[in-house]
């Protein structure tokens, strides 16, 4: 199993709970993004940086996920075809995306787009909290006690 960071706008206070979990079982890591960003030297953690523009990121993450794989990202479309691939998902939430749900929270979030748009609904998800903080690493916990 490889893991995959969709790492553009991947919590500081996240990245932590995950830079421990893959040094202690030496998981090898990937962070996607269109810019550097501050990682460990060592061997099994790695950066790709891609070129600027939208969805850069997301068309690396899904051309290098492969079955079995993990890949952290708020996107759900990324998501939708991460788990085509045979590949499941965590949001930085804690929600975990597979093939029992992603098409249930595709439509949720295309709905909520059309809400957004037509001005019914405005804002955006609440801030990372320390609740959220305890759900990736719930999340990130049960996949990798599932897959290690």
């Amino acid at each position: 199993m490889t893991i995959l960071v969709d790492a553009d706008a991947f919590p500081n206070a996240l990245k932590e709970i995950l830079m421990r979990a893959v040094l202690k079982r030496e998981i090898t890591t990937v962070f996607i993004a269109n810019k550097k960003i501050g990682l460990p030297d060592v061997h099994h953690v790695s950066m790709i940086v891609v070129e600027q523009g939208p969805d850069e990121a997301d068309h690396r993450i899904a051309e290098l996920c492969k079955t079995g794989d993990l890949v952290i990202t708020a996107d759900i479309p990324l998501a939708d075809r991460i788990v085509a691939k045979g590949a499941v998902g965590l949001d930085p939430r804690g929600t975990i995306y597979d093939e029992n749900n992603i098409k249930y929270l595709l439509a949720m979030r295309n709905l909520m787009e059309e809400l957004r748009n037509s001005g019914e609904i405005t804002g955006g998800p609440s801030a990372i909290g320390e609740k959220t903080v305890r759900a990736f690493a719930d999340g990130l916990n049960k996949l990798l006690s599932k897959r290690i």
